[in-house]
């Protein structure tokens, strides 16, 4: 036998060996594709979800960063604003002195000024006085120290002194009015 029939007999046993494998009908192949299809629209449907839900949080963090932000730029002078309460006492103390010479009203002159620009620079940054002197007690801006009975004069629950003026960083407290109430 030639080397040419020995290759055709070959490959007329492979012929006959690939017709012997069975063949899938063309049902079974479009179930297996419909499930492939299932399947995979199945993690489409996932991903679409998880990629939802990242986006939400991710808004849901820059949003709260913005405003976390806008906190601490509205609230930035409170801790300064705290500590210079006490000097703005202080100098209010001392424009209380009656002086009786000219240096001494020279003095008060200047004392005057540095007040009145600590004021101004308090006002600027959103630091105000609590109104308290003759008005309804609120105890989440005064602080009662002392109460006596109310009479003609003083109504109940109506502040009658202010022994500290208090102050308010737009609507945070800094601190309360130290008041005497009426009862």
């Amino acid at each position: 036998m030639s080397e040419k029939e020995k290759k055709t007999e070959e490959l007329e046993q492979e012929v006959v060996e690939v017709e012997e494998i069975p063949t899938d009908t063309d049902e079974e192949v479009q179930e297996e594709v419909k499930s492939d299809v299932e399947i995979l629209q199945e993690k489409l449907e996932e991903m679409e979800d998880k990629f939802l839900r990242a986006s939400a949080e991710i808004a849901n963090i820059t949003n709260r960063n913005r405003n976390e932000r806008e906190q601490l730029q509205k609230y930035r002078s409170q801790d300064l604003g705290k500590k210079l309460l006490t000097s703005l006492d202080n100098l209010e103390r001392a424009m209380a002195i009656e002086v009786s010479d000219e240096q001494g009203a020279s003095l008060k002159k200047g004392i005057e000024m540095v007040l009145e620009s600590m004021r101004h620079a308090f006002k600027e940054e959103g630091i105000e006085e609590i109104p308290a002197e003759g008005v309804a007690f609120d105890p989440t801006l005064h602080q009662a120290v002392q109460t006596i009975p109310a009479n003609d004069e003083f109504s109940a629950d109506s502040i009658v002194q202010v022994l500290q003026k208090g102050y308010k960083l737009h609507d945070r407290v800094l601190r309360p009015s130290m008041v005497v109430v009426a009862q």
